[in-house]
């Protein structure tokens, strides 16, 4: 008997096009546009802790050269570290800057889980439009009496359904939502290393070189990495 073939146009449809539909309806405007926007974002540049640092390089040092009061801004364009190096030169405290950097993290994590959830329902919702299937395939039966070749494309639908819903949310979804968590947890780690990096160059330029120590500032590099 020969095999059935592995690609059947209608069966793929019923579970791409019923999971990609169940999952729009389900998810908000704002929360596909944060998927399509942390998908884009698994195939552009990764964020680099070393290459940030050499671009902030000659501004610390112009900072610790010649103060906080005669420093401008210098953008490098990296949309935190521009809002951070502004915060700091415009307020002269480090709170400043470790409170602006959480308030960006805060966004980005939002980001990322709003996406890390969508993609993981449509990976739920995937091995159901494959059950989904099997039912249209049970209903093209004649009603008149069971031949052969409608029994065995019915049976075939029903199989490839389930396994086009099983494949795509073990090999395609699930693992796509887990590539955006880790590529977010990543940039986490690298960019807190930079704040960090960062606060030690710029504390002895500060006009009261205590704030290393000040308890807010301490405060928020544990949350940060509580969080990471």
């Amino acid at each position: 008997m020969p095999s059935a073939p592995l690609i059947d146009g209608l069966s793929l449809a019923i579970v791409l096009g019923g999971t990609a539909l169940a999952t729009v309806l389900r998810s908000g405007r704002r929360e596909l546009q944060l998927t399509a926007q942390a998908l884009f974002g698994l195939f552009t540049r990764r964020f680099s802790a070393v290459q940030a640092k050499a671009d902030l390089a000659s501004q610390v040092s112009a900072i610790r050269r010649d103060g906080l009061l005669r420093a401008s801004p210098r953008a490098i364009g990296d949309r935190e570290f521009d809002d951070v190096t502004d915060v700091l030169i415009r307020s002269r405290s480090l709170d400043a800057l470790i409170e602006r950097h959480h308030d960006h993290r805060r966004a980005r994590l939002a980001t990322a889980n709003a996406a890390v959830r969508t993609l993981a329902q449509a990976a739920e919702l995937g091995p159901v439009f494959g059950m989904v299937g099997t039912l249209v395939s049970l209903s093209r039966l004649p009603a008149t009496g069971l031949e052969q070749g409608a029994l065995s494309g019915a049976i075939s639908m029903a199989v490839m359904t389930t396994l086009y819903g099983l494949l795509i949310a073990n090999l395609v979804l699930a693992p796509l939502a887990r590539a955006v968590e880790r590529r977010a947890q990543d940039e986490e780690r690298q960019r807190q290393d930079v704040i960090d990096w960062l606060s030690g160059q710029i504390e002895p330029a500060l006009p009261v070189a205590h704030h290393q120590h000040h308890p807010a500032v301490q405060n928020l590099h544990h949350r940060a990495r509580a969080e990471a």
